[in-house]
C-alpha cells in the first residue's frame, strides 16, 4: 500500500509538466520517512568505526554533555518546526582532518573533531549547529537525496528493498553538497535559532568570516566544497541579527577551550 501511494504521487508529479529550478524542492517523502532514513543512516554510521570513529559518550561524558546544552537551546528557541518530531541526536567523530559537520534526516548530527578545534567559541559552534540542524529541519537532506538518487532508490530503502544503496547514501552525507538558496535559507534559520538565546546570533558568520580571512574562499575552500557560499554570506547572517533585533551579546570562549580540551 505504501509504495502504491508514492507511486500515485510520483506519477502525479510526472504528469504535471512543470518546470522546476535545480534547487527547488520536489520532496514526496513524510516527515516520518526523513525519520525512519536518518535512523538507517545513524545505524549504518555507527556501525563502520573504521571509517566512523564516534567518540562514546560514556568515555566523553563533559564533551557530550556541553554538546547537549547547546542543542537544548537552539530547540528551546521556539523556532525550529520539528523539535519534539525529530531525534536531533548528537555524535562526535574523532577525525581531526575533517572539518566539517553534517545533519542526516529527522535529526541525526555528526560533529567532526576537526571542526571542533577549528571554533574558537561556543557562539560559533551554535551557529555551525544551527545551520546544520536547519538543513534537517527545513528538510533540504531528503530533498537533496531525492534530487541525488532518485526517488525510486531511496524508496526502495525506506522499503527494505536495497540495503546495499544505504553505505553509498551515509558516505554521501558528509560530502551532500546543497544548493545555494538551501544554503541562503540554514543560515538565515541559524540567526533565527540563536536570537532568542543570549548568544551572539551571528556566530556563524565570524566561523565564516575567519575561514574566508585564511583564505578558504568559496572558488577554493576545502570547507565550501560541499558547503556552497550563498553572495555576501558573512554580510547577510550580520544583517540579519540587526534585522530581527536580536539582544545576545554571549559568545563563552573560555568555557569552550575547556571542552575542547578534553577532545582527544
Amino acid at each position: 500500500m505504501r509504495r502504491y501511494i508514492y507511486a500515485i504521487v510520483f506519477t502525479s508529479i510526472l504528469l504535471s509538466g512543470s518546470c522546476r529550478k535545480d534547487d527547488s524542492t520536489i520532496n514526496i517523502f513524510s516527515v516520518q520517512d526523513d525519520i525512519d532514513l536518518g535512523k538507517q543512516l545513524r545505524d549504518e554510521i555507527l556501525s563502520n568505526p573504521s571509517e566512523y570513529p564516534v567518540l562514546s559518550p560514556s568515555q566523553y561524558p563533559g564533551v557530550y554533555a556541553y554538546l547537549e546544552q547547546i542543542k537544548v537551546k537552539i530547540l528551546n528557541s521556539g523556532q525550529v518546526y520539528y523539535k519534539d518530531k525529530f531525534e536531533w541526536e548528537l555524535h562526535v567523530i574523532a577525525d581531526d582532518s575533517q572539518m566539517n559537520a553534517f545533519c542526516a534526516p529527522g535529526g541525526y548530527i555528526f560533529i567532526y573533531t576537526g571542526i571542533l578545534k577549528y571554533l574558537q567559541a561556543e557562539d560559533q559552534l551554535a551557529g555551525v549547529l544551527g545551520h546544520e540542524m536547519a538543513h534537517a529541519d527545513r528538510r533540504h537532506s531528503t530533498d537533496r537525496l531525492t534530487q541525488d538518487y532518485g526517488i525510486q532508490v531511496l524508496l526502495d530503502v525506506l522499503l527494505g528493498e536495497n540495503q546495499g544503496t544505504i553505505v553509498q547514501i551515509a558516505n554521501s552525507l558528509r560530502t551532500l553538497a546543497y544548493s545555494r538558496n538551501q544554503e541562503k535559507e540554514a543560515d538565515e534559520y541559524s540567526v533565527k535559532y540563536l536570537c532568542p538565546t543570549d548568544y551572539e546570533a551571528d556566530g556563524a558568520a565570524d566561523f565564516f568570516l575567519r575561514l574566508q580571512n585564511e583564505g578558504n574562499s568559496c572558488e577554493s575552500g576545502a570547507f565550501f566544497s560541499t558547503h556552497p557560499c550563498p553572495e555576501n554570506r558573512v554580510q547577510k547572517i550580520q544583517a540579519q541579527r540587526v534585522e530581527l533585533g536580536c539582544s545576545g551579546t554571549q559568545v563563552y570562549a573560555t568555557q569552550y577551550q575547556a571542552m575542547v580540551a578534553q577532545l582527544p
